[in-house]
C-alpha cells in the first residue's frame, strides 16, 4: 500500500498531468533499481554518464537528509542515465554520499567508474532499502543545460529518496525524467473531455535499401523539425465533426479518427478543430502527422492505450517509412530499420507508405538528439511538383530494385559520416553525407523528378554558405543546414523563388515528439 503522504503527492501530480501512465507511476514510486526498470522498459542497456563529481561540505539540507554534521565531506555525483544504443537521456540524477559510510571497494567504484548506484550495491552485496520522501513535477526550464532538450515549460517528473544501509542514510538521491519519454498514447488510462495536440513536421532525408537482397527493404533517415507544426483540438461528441484547416486536412482527420473509433468500438464521436496545419504535399510529413494526431486524440478522449505504432497501422501510415511515426512519438534524428521482404515478409513488393496498408511502421534502429545550434532553412517552391497516388506507385515499380552497389554506398555514408556527424555534432561530417546522398539510390530518382527551381535551390543554397542541402522526401521542399547565421541562405532562397514564389522557414531540430 502506498503511504498516505506519497499517495497525496501522486494525486497532486495527476492533477497536473491527467494522463500519467502506469510506467510513470512505477518510476516515481519504485523502491528498487531504476536502472533495471529502464532497461526493461526501453529494451536496451542503460549506461551512466558522469557529468560532475566532487567532494563538497554538506549543507544544512544534506546534513538533515543524511544525518551528518554540516560541513562533513560528502561525495556529490551528477549523472545522466542514457540508452546505450540510442543515446537517449532517460534520467538526470544527483546523489550525495558521506564517503566514510561506504566500504572501500564500493567507494572506489563510486568515485572511479560510470556504474549505476544500484549495480554498485549489488556488486558488493550491500543490504539496503530505499525510503522515498518526495515526488512531483517541475518545469524543464528549471534544469541546467537543457538536459532533455525540451521546451522551458515542458513538464519533468521528479522524485527524491534515501538509500538506507545498516539503519543509517547512505545516499540521498534526486532523479528527474521527462514526461514525454514515458508517456505518449500508450499511457492513457482515463478518458479526457478535451485534448489538444501539437505534432511536428519532419524532414525525410532518404530511403536506405530498395534492393531487398538481404530480405529487408525500405529503412529511412529523418529529422524532426521545431516548425512548422500541426495543432488540433478534440472533445468527445455524439458525432464526428471537423472544422478549420481546409477540406483536405479535414478529410484526413475525419478518416483517421473514424478508423480509430471503429477499431476501439466506442459509442460516440469527436468534435475536431484544426488550429494550425503543416503544408501538404511538400515533403514535410503532413499526412502522417495529421492522421496520428487525430488517432491519438481519439485514444485520449476515450481512455484507450494504443502506442503510436499501432495507431499508424490502424490509420494506414508508416508502411514504408517509420520516420513520421518516430517523429510523432519521440522526435530527434531518427534511423529506422525497414521491413522484412519476400514471400513471407511484411512486404512483398516495393510500394510507398500510402499504398501499403496493414504494415506496421519500421522499428527504430537509432535515435539521436539533433544539435540545437544547427539551423535548418526550408525553401518550399510555390507551387511545386507533387508526387502521389498511382504515379508514386508506378515510380517504385519503375525504379526498384535499386542497384546493390548504390545501397552499399548509402549505408557507408550513413554509418561512417551521417550518424557520427550527428552524434559528435560534427556538421562537416554530417553535411558531406547529406550532399552525397542526393545522388544515390531512390533519392537520385526523387531529385530527378523535380522542377528546375528545386535543383537550383539544392545547388544555390550550398553556394550561399549552407554546409549541406537536399530534398525532403518527394519534395518539393529543399532543406539547408548551417551552424552560422542563416541570413545569406535565406536571401539566396528568396532570389531563387522570386519568379514563382514560395515559402521560407528558418527552424531547427526538435528533440521531442508530439505534445498533448
Amino acid at each position: 500500500m502506498i503511504p498516505s503522504d506519497l499517495a497525496g503527492m501522486i494525486e497532486a501530480v495527476e492533477r497536473q498531468l491527467p494522463c500519467l501512465s502506469p510506467l510513470q507511476k512505477v518510476l516515481l514510486l519504485t523502491d528498487g533499481s531504476v536502472t533495471i526498470l529502464l532497461e526493461a522498459a526501453s529494451g536496451e542497456r542503460v549506461d551512466v554518464r558522469t557529468i560532475a563529481q566532487d567532494v563538497v561540505p554538506a549543507d544544512a539540507v544534506q546534513a538533515r537528509r543524511l544525518e551528518c554534521a554540516i560541513g562533513d565531506p560528502v561525495n556529490r555525483r551528477v549523472v545522466n542515465l542514457v540508452g546505450a544504443l540510442t543515446g537517449r537521456v532517460f534520467v538526470h540524477a544527483i546523489s550525495f554520499t558521506p564517503l566514510d559510510r561506504l566500504e572501500a571497494c564500493a567507494r572506489e567504484d563510486l568515485l572511479a567508474a560510470d556504474i549505476p548506484i544500484g549495480r554498485i550495491l549489488l556488486r558488493h552485496r550491500m543490504e539496503t532499502r530505499r525510503e522515498l520522501s518526495e515526488v512531483g513535477v517541475i518545469r524543464a526550464g528549471s534544469m541546467p543545460g537543457g538536459i532533455f532538450a525540451l521546451p522551458a515549460d515542458a513538464p519533468v517528473l521528479c522524485r527524491r529518496y534515501t538509500i538506507i544501509h545498516r539503519e543509517k542514510p547512505l545516499i540521498s538521491i534526486e532523479e528527474r525524467f521527462p514526461v514525454e519519454m514515458w508517456g505518449g498514447v500508450a499511457t492513457v488510462s482515463t478518458p479526457l473531455p478535451l485534448v489538444v495536440v501539437e505534432a511536428p513536421a519532419r524532414l525525410h532525408l532518404g530511403l536506405i535499401d530498395l534492393h531487398g537482397g538481404l530480405g529487408r527493404v525500405d529503412g529511412g533517415i529523418g529529422v524532426t523539425l521545431l516548425a512548422p507544426t500541426l495543432r488540433l483540438e478534440a472533445e468527445r461528441s455524439g458525432a464526428l465533426t471537423v472544422s478549420g484547416g481546409g477540406n483536405e486536412v479535414q478529410a484526413r482527420v475525419r478518416d483517421a479518427a473514424q478508423r480509430v473509433l471503429d477499431y476501439l468500438g466506442v459509442q460516440g464521436g469527436a468534435a475536431f478543430r484544426i488550429r494550425r496545419s503543416i503544408p501538404r504535399h511538400v515533403g514535410l510529413g503532413s499526412g502522417t502527422q495529421t492522421a496520428l494526431a487525430a488517432g491519438a486524440a481519439v485514444c485520449r478522449l476515450y481512455g484507450a492505450a494504443l502506442p503510436a505504432g499501432e495507431i499508424a497501422r490502424i490509420v494506414g501510415r508508416g508502411g514504408t517509412s517509420g520516420i513520421g511515426t518516430a517523429a510523432f512519438e519521440s522526435g530527434g534524428f531518427v534511423l529506422d530499420g525497414g521491413h522484412s521482404f519476400g514471400p513471407s515478409g511484411e512486404k512483398r513488393e516495393f510500394r510507398p507508405s500510402a499504398a501499403t496498408m496493414g504494415v506496421p511502421p519500421a522499428p527504430i534502429s537509432a535515435r539521436l538528439p539533433f544539435p540545437d545550434d544547427w539551423r535548418i532553412v526550408l525553401a518550399i517552391p510555390h507551387p511545386g511538383r507533387t508526387v502521389g497516388g498511382e504515379r508514386e506507385i508506378d515510380l517504385f515499380r519503375e525504379h526498384c530494385p535499386v542497384p546493390l552497389e548504390e545501397v552499399r554506398q548509402i549505408c557507408h555514408e550513413i554509418v561512417m559520416r551521417l550518424l557520427p556527424g550527428v552524434a559528435g555534432q560534427d556538421l562537416e561530417l554530417f553535411a558531406n553525407a547529406v550532399n552525397a546522398l542526393q545522388g544515390l539510390g531512390f533519392k537520385r530518382v526523387e531529385v530527378g523528378l523535380q522542377e528546375p527551381v528545386v535543383r537550383a535551390l539544392i545547388a544555390g543554397l550550398r553556394e550561399a554558405g549552407a554546409a549541406c542541402s537536399g530534398l525532403s522526401s518527394f519534395g518539393p521542399t529543399v532543406y539547408a543546414v548551417t551552424d552560422g547565421d542563416p541570413a545569406g541562405i535565406v536571401r539566396a532562397a528568396e532570389a531563387l523563388l522570386a519568379d514563382d514564389g514560395g515559402d521560407i522557414v528558418v527552424t531547427r531540430g526538435r528533440n521531442y515528439g508530439a505534445v498533448f
